[in-house]
Order: structure tokens, then sequence, then C-alpha cells
């Protein structure tokens, strides 16, 4: 029990930019910001999991915050981490249903 609330933490939100649209049409990619401590396995069954699909691959890339300017002082928004997740042929996520 304790296992898959862990699990269910792993994934913030989907990513939905332009070229997340695109990996996900052309590759069958789909773009997620995760938890910064979150692992490739961990992402795979987190995604298995709550999508009910079959993961092949997962990429994941630290995105460094982007220094800027609040007011008169300087600032930085927050590190995070995003996870590019291949899945097998024949699987599908569809984020409008859910």
């Amino acid at each position: 029990m304790s296992v898959e609330f862990n699990l269910s933490n792993i994934i913030k939100a989907p990513v939905v930019s332009e070229k997340s649209t695109v990996a996900a049409e052309n590759h069958n990619r789909f773009v997620f910001k995760v938890a910064s401590q979150a692992t490739k396995l961990q992402v795979k069954k987190s995604v298995e999991l709550m999508f009910n699909v079959e993961v092949e691959k997962v990429q994941i890339l630290n995105v460094k915050g982007k220094a800027k300017r609040f007011g008169r002082f300087m600032g930085k928004r927050s590190d995070w981490k995003k996870a590019y997740v291949k899945l097998k042929e024949g699987h599908d996520i569809d984020f409008s249903a859910a």
C-alpha cells in the first residue's frame, strides 16, 4: 500500500508545450514534471500504475531555474526535473479524457 502511495507522488504534472505535443504525436513520447529525487525506475512504475500502459524507455533531465527580476530584487526560479517517457507500441495516454 505504501509503495503505491509513494509512486503516486512521483509524477507532478504533464508538460504541455509545442515540443511535448510533437513528441507525443510522432514518437509516442510523453513528458512529465516529476519529483526532484525521482529515478527512472520509479517514474516507469508510476506511469504504468497511473495510466495502465506499458513503458518502453524513460529519459530524465534536470531543468535549471531561470534567474529572474522580481521588482528591484534578483531572484531565481526553482530547479525541477523532467521525464520523457516512451510507451510501447499500441499504448497511448489521453490527457483530454482524464
